[in-house]
């Protein structure tokens, strides 16, 4: 039996990290959606139901935070796990984006077995990652 696909939704405005996540995460059988405008962002959340939204945190016209913070206070969203993720990891940040709601940090540049890692613990085991062991 076929194991069915871990839904992905990412939330980033740059070009280069969406690529290099959503190439990582389906080229290891998940299902991932794609936002570049935070201001869409809900509304996409809501139709595709991900297993795990991966959130930049520097987004233009709304903050990652601000997101997180929407959907944790959404019924429908609430309990749907997020990885913020974010070049700017300043003293402090963390905290901030953990009391948000966010369930995962992890800062860019991100290293592939860290973030895969991340990805595993909230959404559950992807298909064909080999751990070394």
């Amino acid at each position: 039996m076929a194991a069915v696909a871990k839904k992905i939704l990412i939330v980033e405005d740059n070009e280069l990290n969406l690529r290099l996540f959503r190439d990582l995460l389906e080229a290891h059988g998940a299902e991932v959606r794609t936002v570049r405008d935070a201001r869409e962002a809900l509304d996409a959340i809501r139709i595709f139901l991900p297993q795990l939204v991966i959130m930049d945190i520097q987004l233009p016209h709304i903050s990652g935070v601000e997101l997180i913070r929407m959907m944790k206070t959404d019924g429908q969203l609430e309990a749907i796990p997020v990885m913020a993720v974010t070049a700017y990891a300043g003293k402090g940040d963390e905290s901030r984006v953990r009391e948000a709601g966010a369930d995962a940090y992890v800062s860019k540049p991100i290293s592939v077995s860290r973030f895969v890692l991340a990805v595993e613990e909230l959404a559950g085991t992807l298909d064909g990652f080999v751990r070394a062991g």
